[in-house]
C-alpha cells in the first residue's frame, strides 16, 4: 500500500523547491527585507516560512581523498512562530537577507491548511523531497538523486506509464479552467497545482464534488474504441514474442516471417468479437428489434459495472438523460437501468459524450432555419433555458405566450419568453424509437409504456402485416432506416418485376455510363423465407410496377413486418372491453375464429437443423440413406446422402439427416481390416446415429444444405489430373473475363486521354511515370500497372481528370471482385468448405412451420397491455354490434383502470373513426391528438363518441346490460408462443450425481417438484403419492426399474427404496470425515 505524504512534498520534488516558492503559488505571504524598521514595524505578525541558517562543510570522501563542500541548514525560527523581540534577535544574528510573513486577509484562511501542511513537511530543499518521496514508495534509501528523480518522473510525467488520452486531458482542461493542448497526455505542474487549489475549495465549501451519473462524466465507449484497444493489446504482445524471439536466434540474418506471428493479433481480435460480453448475436425478430439492438448501451461488460454492484442511483433517470437516453425503454428485472437505448435524435461525439440537438431561441424568437439548431452535450446544456417543443408560434418562429415552462437542468422554471436560450427540435426528443412509436404515450403509466417498448422488439412478422390506423408518423422511418427493405438509389424505371427480384434500369448521365463496368439494369434479388436469428422469416414482396417511374430513397418492397414502406409489426382488430363468460380474467384474451380462418395472425418460422460427419477412433461416420434396421418406409425421404428432400413433410420421429456411426467393440485385427477392404463394411459395424425430428417438430423442408472439406485423396493420380483441371478451367474463365475487361477499360481510358498533356503522373510510391508536360500515349498507358496507381490530377483539365479518376477506381473494383469471386471458387475446390477442427461434414435442414394463432399463444397491444389467448370463439358466438358486424377480440375491461395505460382506450376509439373513414392518422408522442379531436372524427364517423356502445350477445342474441368500449386496436403476436413451450416426458435423461431428472424443454426434462409442492402434498396427507414422487418417478434408481417390470408383468408396486440423494448426502458427509450409519 503507498504511504501517505503531505502535497508540499511533493511539490517541492516537482520543481518548487523553498518554502517561498510553495507560498508564491498560492499567494498567501508578504515578503519582507530583513532590516530593524520593517522587522519592528511588523512585529506581532505569524512567520510564513522557516527561516534557515545556511552554511557551507567540506566533505574529504574516504576512497579518493577528495574534499566536496556540502551546503548544510539548519531552522532558526518554527513556521507560524510569532515575528516578536526574540524572533527578531534570532533574525538578526543570521546573515537572511529576507523573510516571508503571512498575510492577513480572507484568502490566508482559507489556505490555512497549506500552512498546516508545512508544519508536517518534514523535508526543506528539492533533494529532500525528492529522497523522500522514494524512501516512503520503495521503503528503502534511494542508490542516487537520478533514481529517486527517475521514479518521480515515471510516476506523473512519463508517456510511457499512462496516458490521459484526448478525453481525459479534454475533462481535466474543463474541470480546472486549463487551456493545456490536446497533444499533452500527461499531467504537467500546472494541472498538479490547480488539482491542489480545487481540493482546497472543496475543504472550504466553495467548490462541489462532480455528480458521477451526470452525462459529462459518462462516455460511451464505441466499438472501433474498443476493438482498438484490443488491437493494442495484440499488438503489444506480438511486440514483446518478436523481442523474446530475436534474443534467443544466434544467427544475425532474420526474416520477417522469422519473427512475427500474426496469429497473437488475431485472437485477440477473434476473441473479442466471439467472446466479449458486449458481443451479442443480433436480435433479428423484427426490424424495430434490430434497430433497437444496434442503438443499445449498455453499463456492462468490461470496464464497466456488475449487475449485483451496481445501487439505485446508477440506474435512476437522471435529468442530464433527456434527449440523450430513453427514461422509458430498459429492460425488466436486474438490468434495468443498466442497458438504455438513445433516444431518436440523439448522437455520440469524437470524445464519446451524447449530443442532443436544440433549436436557437433569441429574444423570444425561434430559429426556424436550416442551421438554426446545433447539438449540445449534457456539459454544454448547463445553465441553459430550454423550452417544449410544442409551445405556440407565429409563422416566423416568434414565440407568442409571454411566460412560458423551461427546464433548466433538474427544475421547471416559468420564465419570461426573452430568458429562453434554446427549444426542443420535436416532441419525442426524450424517447427512443421503440417508445416513439407508442401512440397516445402520454396517458400511460410509465411502467406500462417500458412493457410497451420492450413488447414491440418481441413482434414475429406475420404472414399478411398491417400498417396500424393510428400511428406516430414514425413507421416509415423506422421502416427505412432499419435498411430491412429495398430502396431506389436515384430516379430511373422498373423494367422487369416477379416474385423473385426487381430489375430496374436506372438513369445515368453520359459521363457516368462512360465511366461504369456496371450492367445497365440494377437486379433485386428477393429473399423469400429467409432465416433470421431468432427463427422468424424474412420475405419480401415488390410494391412497384413494370414501367413504374422510381424516384431516389423509394421504397421498393414489402414485408418482414413492414407494409407498403411503414413499419407494420401486427392487426387492426375489432375490440370489445368487456367480460366473456370469464375467459378473459386475469388479462386472458378471447379471439374469433376468423383470426385463425384467415390467417390473420398466422406467422412463418424457419428452424435450422444440423448433424456433423466426425472422424471418430473406430473409423469414419458416414451420411447415408442406407441405415440398419431402419425400415425402406423411414427413409423414403432421404437421398442418396441420407439428407431428407426439399418439399418433404415432417413429423415427430422421422429421419430428417440419415448417419451411421462405427460401433467400437474392439480394435480389428490387421486380418480383419484386409477382409473389411476386400468385402466392404459389415452391417452390424455401424449403428444408427440419424437426426430425427423431436417431439414438438412438424414442418416442412425448404432448404437444405452439405458444406464438406476437400477430401483427402492420397496419392490418387487421377483426382488429382481431376481437381487440376476443373482449377485450370477456373483460372481460365477468370483470364478471359479480366482481358475483356482490361481491353474495354483501355479502349475509354485512351479516349479520355488522347492528345491531353500529362500534369504528373505518379504511381503510390511516387515514382513518376509520365513527366509533367509530356503527351500521354498508348504505349506509356500500357506500361502502367493500374492497381498501383495514383489515379488522381492526370490533366491539366479538371472534368477529365474527375472522369479518368472514376473510371479507374470503378475498374479496379470490378477487378478485384472478379478476382476474389475466382480465388473463393479455387479454395472450395482445393480446401474445400471452412469447418470446425474434427468436422469433415456439415448437413443442415431449414424446416418451415406455418404458425396460427392458438390457445395459450402471447398477444399484446402497444401500452404494455399483455394476455393470453384464452379460447377461440366461432364468429357466430362473439359478440356483435347492432348492425350486425362480430368483434374480433374481446379483452378483459379490468386490464385498464389499475394499469393506468389509457393510451389503449384513445387509441381505441379513434381507430374505429380511423377504419370508418378509411384514414390513417399520426399522433406523435407528447403532441398526440386531444379529445376533442378524437370526438371531432368519431362524429365524422358516425361512431359512437367514445367507443361506448351496446353490444348483442353471439350465442342467444340478447342485449348485454350495459354499453361496452368498442373499436380498433392494433394487436401484435409475441415471440412467446405455446407450440416452443409445449412439454411432456415419461421417462428421459436423468442428472449423473443425484439420478434426479434434468429440468426444461431443451434436456427433456421434468417438472420440479419443489418445496412448497411438497407442503401441499403433506397438508392434503397424501403420503404415497408424495412418497412416489420423490422415490421412484424421481432419485430410486433400483425403484425405477422395479417399477417399470411391475408395470409390464402387471404385479402391483414395489415398495420404493432409498433415494440416490441421500446417498449423495452420506457421501458429502464421509467427505468430511464423519462417520455415518443407517441403522
Amino acid at each position: 500500500r503507498k504511504k501517505k505524504l503531505p502535497v508540499t512534498t511533493l511539490l517541492r520534488a516537482i520543481g518548487f523547491n523553498s518554502d517561498k516558492d510553495i507560498i508564491d503559488i498560492f499567494g498567501l505571504a508578504d515578503e519582507i527585507e530583513v532590516t530593524p524598521e520593517n522587522l519592528e514595524q511588523n512585529k506581532g505578525r505569524k512567520l510564513a516560512a522557516k527561516v534557515l541558517k545556511t552554511w557551507t562543510e567540506d566533505f574529504e570522501d574516504e576512497d579518493t581523498g577528495e574534499v566536496i563542500p556540502i551546503e548544510r541548514t539548519i531552522p532558526i525560527v518554527e513556521r507560524g512562530e510569532i515575528l516578536d523581540d526574540d524572533t527578531i534577535a534570532k533574525i538578526s544574528d543570521t546573515d537572511v537577507k529576507s523573510i516571508l510573513l503571512q498575510k492577513d486577509e480572507a484568502n490566508s484562511n482559507e489556505y490555512a491548511i497549506i500552512f498546516n501542511t508545512l508544519q508536517k513537511d518534514p523535508t526543506n530543499t528539492e533533494i529532500e523531497a525528492v529522497n523522500y518521496i522514494y524512501k516512503q514508495l520503495r521503503n528503502s534509501e534511494p542508490p542516487d538523486e537520478a533514481t529517486a528523480r527517475d521514479v518521480i518522473d515515471k510516476l506523473f510525467f512519463s508517456e510511457k506509464r499512462y496516458d490521459l488520452g484526448v478525453v481525459g486531458r479534454f475533462r481535466l482542461n474543463k474541470k480546472l479552467g486549463l487551456t493545456t493542448e490536446p497533444e499533452v497526455r500527461v499531467l504537467t505542474n500546472t494541472d498538479i497545482i490547480e488539482i491542489i487549489k480545487y481540493l482546497i475549495q472543496l475543504i472550504n465549501s466553495k467548490a462541489t464534488v462532480d455528480d458521477i451519473d451526470h452525462l459529462s462524466n459518462r462516455r460511451v465507449r464505441t466499438v472501433g474504441e474498443q476493438l482498438a484497444n484490443q488491437f493494442s493489446v495484440g499488438l503489444s504482445r506480438m511486440a514483446r514474442t518478436i523481442r523474446e524471439r530475436m534474443n534467443v536466434r544466434d544467427s544475425e540474418q532474420f526474416n520477417p516471417i522469422d519473427l512475427i506471428n500474426a496469429k497473437t493479433l488475431s485472437s485477440v481480435i477473434n476473441s473479442f468479437f466471439g467472446t466479449s460480453q458486449l458481443s451479442q448475436f443480433m436480435d433479428q425478430t423484427n426490424p424495430l428489434a434490430e434497430i433497437t439492438h444496434k442503438r443499445r448501451l449498455s453499463a456492462l461488460g468490461p470496464g464497466g459495472l456488475s449487475r449485483d454492484r451496481a445501487g439505485f442511483e446508477v440506474r435512476d433517470v437522471h435529468y442530464t438523460h433527456y434527449g440523450r437516453l430513453c427514461p422509458i425503454e430498459s429492460p425488466e428485472g436486474p438490468n434495468i437501468g443498466l442497458i438504455s437505448s438513445l433516444c431518436v435524435y440523439a448522437r455520440i461525439n469524437q470524445l464519446g459524450f451524447i449530443e442532443t440537438p436544440y433549436r436557437e431561441v433569441h429574444d423570444g424568437k425561434v430559429d426556424l432555419s436550416d442551421k438554426g439548431w446545433h447539438y449540445m452535450t449534457a456539459e454544454e446544456e448547463e445553465n441553459k433555458l430550454v423550452s417544449l417543443a410544442k409551445v405556440k408560434m407565429e409563422d416566423d418562429g416568434t414565440i407568442k405566450e409571454d411566460r412560458i415552462q423551461c427546464r433548466l437542468e433538474a427544475d421547471f422554471p416559468v420564465v419570461s419568453k426573452e430568458q429562453v436560450d434554446y427549444m426542443d427540435v420535436a416532441p419525442n426528443q426524450m424517447a427512443s424509437v421503440a417508445a416513439s412509436l407508442i401512440p397516445f404515450l402520454e396517458h400511460d403509466d410509465a411502467h406500462r409504456a417500458l412493457m410497451g417498448a420492450n413488447m414491440m422488439r418481441q413482434a414475429v412478422p406475420l404472414l399478411r402485416p398491417e400498417s396500424p390506423i393510428v400511428g406516430t408518423g414514425l413507421e416509415e422511418r423506422v421502416c427505412l432506416d432499419s435498411r430491412t427493405q429495398y430502396v431506389a438509389e436515384r430516379e430511373g424505371e422498373v423494367t422487369y418485376v416477379d416474385a423473385k427480384e426487381i430489375r430496374i434500369r436506372y438513369e445515368r448521365t453520359d459521363d457516368e455510363k462512360f465511366v461504369s463496368f456496371a450492367p445497365e439494369e440494377t437486379v433485386y434479388t428477393l429473399p423469400i423465407y429467409r432465416r433470421t436469428n431468432q427463427s422468424t422469416t424474412i420475405t419480401l414482396k415488390p410494391i412497384v410496377r413494370k414501367g413504374e417511374k422510381v424516384v431516389a430513397g423509394q421504397v421498393l418492397t414489402e414485408g418482414y413486418a413492414t407494409q407498403n414502406g411503414e413499419l407494420a409489426l401486427g392487426r387492426n382488430l375489432k375490440v370489445a372491453f368487456m367480460p366473456w363468460k370469464g375467459y378473459n380474467y386475469e388479462d386472458a384474451i378471447v379471439l374469433s375464429e376468423e383470426m385463425v380462418k384467415w390467417d390473420i395472425l398466422t406467422s412463418v418460422h424457419v428452424d435450422e437443423y444440423l448433424t456433423e460427419v466426425r472422424e471418430t477412433k473406430r473409423g469414419m461416420e458416414e451420411l447415408t440413406s442406407d441405415i440398419p434396421n431402419v425400415s425402406e418406409d423411414a427413409t423414403k425421404d432421404l437421398d442418396k446422402q441420407g439428407i431428407i428432400r426439399i418439399g418433404a413433410h415432417i413429423e415427430p420421429g422421422d429421419i430428417m439427416i440419415g448417419k451411421i456411426t462405427p460401433k467400437g467393440e474392439s480394435d480389428p485385427s490387421p486380418e480383419e481390416k484386409l477382409l473389411k477392404a476386400i468385402f466392404g463394411d459389415k452391417a452390424g459395424d455401424v449403428k444408427d446415429a440419424s437426426l430425427k425430428a423431436n417431439p414438438s417438430l412438424s414442418g416442412t423442408v425448404i432448404k437444405t444444405a452439405l458444406y464438406a472439406k476437400a477430401a483427402k485423396e492420397g496419392n490418387r493420380r487421377a483426382a488429382k489430373t481431376d481437381q487440376k483441371a476443373r482449377l485450370d478451367l477456373i483460372q481460365e474463365d477468370f483470364d478471359k473475363k479480366a482481358a475483356k475487361l482490361y481491353a474495354d477499360f483501355f479502349k475509354r481510358l485512351s479516349v479520355l486521354t488522347k492528345g491531353k498533356k500529362s500534369a504528373g503522373i505518379s504511381d503510390l510510391y511516387d515514382v513518376e511515370i509520365i513527366a509533367k508536360g509530356k503527351e500521354i500515349t498508348t504505349e506509356k498507358l500500357k506500361s502502367i500497372d493500374f492497381q498501383n496507381i495514383n489515379s488522381s490530377n492526370w490533366t491539366t483539365e479538371e472534368n477529365t481528370n474527375l472522369l479518368i479518376q472514376e473510371l479507374i477506381n470503378n475498374y479496379c473494383l470490378t477487378y478485384k471482385v472478379a478476382e476474389a469471386e475466382c480465388k473463393r471458387q479455387m479454395d472450395k475446390i482445393k480446401v474445400g468448405d471452412e469447418l470446425p477442427n474434427g468436422v469433415m461434414q456439415l448437413a443442415k435442414v431449414y424446416i418451415a412451420k406455418k404458425r396460427k394463432i392458438t390457445v395459450g399463444d402471447k398477444m399484446a397491444g402497444r401500452h404494455g397491455n399483455k394476455g393470453i389467448v384464452a379460447k377461440i370463439v366461432r364468429q357466430e358466438d362473439m359478440p356483435f354490434l347492432e348492425d350486425g358486424t362480430p368483434v374480433d377480440i374481446v379483452l378483459n375491461p379490468l386490464g385498464v383502470p389499475s394499469r393506468m395505460n389509457l393510451g389503449q382506450i384513445y387509441e381505441t376509439v379513434l381507430g374505429w373513426a380511423g377504419a370508418r373513414l378509411g384514414l390513417k392518422f399520426s399522433t406523435p408522442i407528447f403532441d398526440g391528438a386531444t379529445i376533442e379531436e378524437i370526438c371531432d372524427y368519431t362524429d365524422k364517423a358516425g361512431v359512437p363518441r367514445y367507443g361506448k356502445t351496446r353490444l348483442r350477445d353471439g350465442g342467444t342474441g340478447d342485449w348485454f346490460d350495459q354499453p361496452a368500449t368498442v373499436g380498433v386496436i392494433y394487436m401484435i403476436k409475441l415471440g412467446h408462443m405455446v407450440d416452443d413451450k409445449m412439454h411432456a416426458r415419461s421417462i428421459g435423461p436423468y442428472s449423473l450425481i443425484t439420478q434426479q431428472p434434468l429440468g426444461g424443454k431443451a434436456q427433456f426434462g421434468g417438472q420440479r417438484f419443489g418445496e412448497m409442492e411438497v407442503w401441499a402434498l403433506e397438508a392434503f396427507g397424501a403420503a404415497n403419492a408424495l412418497q412416489e414422487i420423490l422415490t421412484v418417478k424421481s432419485d430410486d434408481v433400483t425403484g425405477r426399474s422395479k417399477t417399470y417390470e411391475a408395470i409390464v408383468k402387471g404385479d402391483p408396486m414395489p415398495n420404493p427404496g432409498i433415494p440416490e440423494s441421500l446417498n449423495v448426502l452420506l457421501h458429502e458427509l464421509r467427505g468430511l470425515g464423519l462417520k455415518v450409519t443407517l441403522e
